[in-house]
């Protein structure tokens, strides 16, 4: 079944033990689009792909991805979706004992009954499309962190996934390996003519790339729009995180008692 929308979330709602993180989350990923979801770190943003692809269940509302509802799926069912999926992992997620070649020939080896020799050929087309096909026989601990970076990358797109979700992909990068990824991000997404969700907190690169961005504060989108929208938005909240100001809706500081209630309350030596 084919949809407009390659993931459709209704009023979802989620809370782990000792916090909640999403009230009512209402978001729409239009296929073939690159959509950012942004946010302060700890708003949910990486949950958020975790309920997507099936790894975390909701406490209410509903999750839809290529039309099927994630959470009322089969064990089967819900793998059978998961090889639609690729996802590039905030921390890389490279086998360190294994090299950037059998890095990206793992998936093909468990998931498929491709002979080796087509294996072979597709990982380094894979590598080649990140500009890494020289690097297949080095190991994870050989690379700099933007070449894990498009070492993970290119795993994500190993098996010619329909959806593909980047957990901040530009964290810990210089500026020349973000707009490197970056670019690659959305080349990649209109060549291969798939679908992106790229969560990130930075708003400089992420901005780049995206061609809607929802934005996550206290468990609901707290805004969203296209990108040219975004950018020149007077919303209070969008204007404070693209711009990274100390002061507006996001507070600097965690609650706390009144600071002078706190100094009379200090132990005196």
């Amino acid at each position: 079944m084919t949809t407009e929308n390659i993931v459709e979330i209704t009023n979802l709602a989620f809370s782990y033990p000792t916090r909640d993180i999403f009230q009512s989350v209402n978001m729409r990923i239009p296929r073939g689009q690159v959509t950012g979801i942004m946010g302060g770190s700890g708003c949910g943003k990486s949950t958020l792909l975790r309920l997507i692809g099936g790894q975390l269940q909701p406490t209410g509302g509903v999750c839809k991805v290529m039309g099927q509802d994630v959470h009322q799926l089969g064990h089967d069912a819900l793998y059978e979706l998961r090889r639609k999926i690729g996802m590039q992992f905030q921390q890389n997620g490279l086998f360190t004992d294994l090299s950037v070649f059998d890095n990206l020939a793992f998936p093909m080896r468990e998931k498929t009954d491709l002979p080796e020799s087509l294996i072979e050929d597709l990982v380094l087309l894979k590598l080649n499309a990140v500009g890494l096909r020289g690097a297949a026989k080095l190991m994870p601990s050989e690379l700099s962190g933007g070449m894990m970076r498009r070492v993970g990358l290119a795993r994500a797109i190993a098996l010619d996934p329909q959806l593909i979700m980047y957990d901040e992909p530009f964290a810990g990068l210089d500026p020349i390996s973000c707009n490197v990824v970056g670019n690659l991000i959305r080349k990649l997404n209109d060549a291969l003519n798939v679908t992106s969700i790229v969560v990130s907190y930075d708003a400089t690169e992420a901005l780049k790339i995206v061609d809607y961005v929802y934005f996550i504060a206290d468990g609901v989108i707290a805004a969203e729009g296209a990108t040219a929208d975004v950018k020149s938005s007077s919303d209070d909240f969008v204007h404070q995180f693209i711009r990274g100001k100390p002061d507006g809706p996001v507070p600097f500081h965690y609650p706390a008692n009144a600071y002078a209630a706190d100094l009379d309350m200090a132990p005196r030596a």
